[in-house]
């Protein structure tokens, strides 16, 4: 129950950040965006209809169409989503005025619109538009989710060229950049993690050094190096990305030779790594 709350509670404030800057940033400065909301803006751009009414006729029919394809718990949040959107669009609409920026309009427009996004993502919901068409295709045909899905929005945006021109059709591209990377933000986080993989005869000694210092955990693989065609241990250790100066001076401090690699992770849940984390 509490889950639930918490969800539906990301998705209420998810949808409001996003109707918001849709409506106060990006349509006052004739900006687009990409999805159904990217339809519904060049519809109102072109013919002078209602954001908010367009969304909600257009994701109603895709919902209705595409629930199949999408999983029970998700076609359940995306039916309390889409509706909120359109209804917050509808709301809000008129009461911006534009910045004389695009670009600053287009920076923060894209900020609020990705910080909204990924809070609904996070809950398992969808925008109800061209992810579900993205999905009917691929359940259909065996079309690739993210390749349809960018040709689609790429479609929707590029339409924008014969409304709102080529310079604030670029604009909204660096409107889609940043919301994308704040959408990621919400979704990863901002404490990013860093995989290590030490390749080293002294891997055990490297790890015992690191569960002592570093406070936590470590393992070791046995390996063998097709190259020098010797036996060699690889430790595998998960940090957060401040941690990692200091395990590089452990590392050196055991064995100068040691071959490593460092990866970006994008979720780190569970086993020792979350009880060395809360030690």
């Amino acid at each position: 129950m509490a889950h639930l709350l918490r969800d539906l509670i990301f998705i209420i404030v998810g949808t409001l950040m996003y109707a918001l800057a849709l409506t106060i940033l990006a349509i006052p400065n004739n900006l687009a965006d990409g999805g159904l909301t990217g339809i519904s803006v060049i519809a109102h751009y072109a013919f002078g209809f209602s954001p908010g009414i367009v969304n909600f006729i257009l994701a109603s029919i895709i919902i209705l169409i595409g629930y199949r394809v999408l999983p029970k718990r998700s076609v359940m949040l995306t039916i309390v989503t889409s509706p909120l959107i359109s209804f917050f669009i509808y709301i809000t609409e008129g009461i911006g005025e534009s910045l004389g920026d695009p670009l600053v309009s287009a920076i923060f427009a894209g900020f609020f619109i990705g910080i909204g996004t990924g809070l609904i993502f996070r809950t398992g919901s969808s925008m109800g538009g061209t992810s579900v068409i993205a999905r009917m295709l691929h359940y259909n045909l065996d079309w690739d989710l993210t390749r349809t899905n960018f040709v689609l929005d790429t479609i929707i945006v590029g339409s924008g060229l014969f409304i709102i021109g080529p310079l604030n059709t670029m604009y909204t591209i660096i409107s889609l950049f940043v919301g994308k990377k704040a959408t990621d933000l919400i979704i990863e986080g901002l404490d990013t993690r860093k995989a290590v993989s030490i390749i080293s005869a002294y891997a055990p000694e490297i790890t015992d050094e690191v569960v002592q210092h570093m406070r936590t955990s470590a393992t070791v693989f046995e390996g063998y190096g097709g190259y020098m065609k010797e036996n060699a241990d690889m430790a595998y250790i998960i940090i957060s990305k401040y941690q990692l100066l200091k395990l590089k001076r452990i590392i050196n401090s055991v064995d100068e030779r040691a071959f490593v690699v460092v990866h970006d992770v994008r979720d780190v849940f569970g086993g020792s790594f979350s009880w060395a984390q809360k030690s």
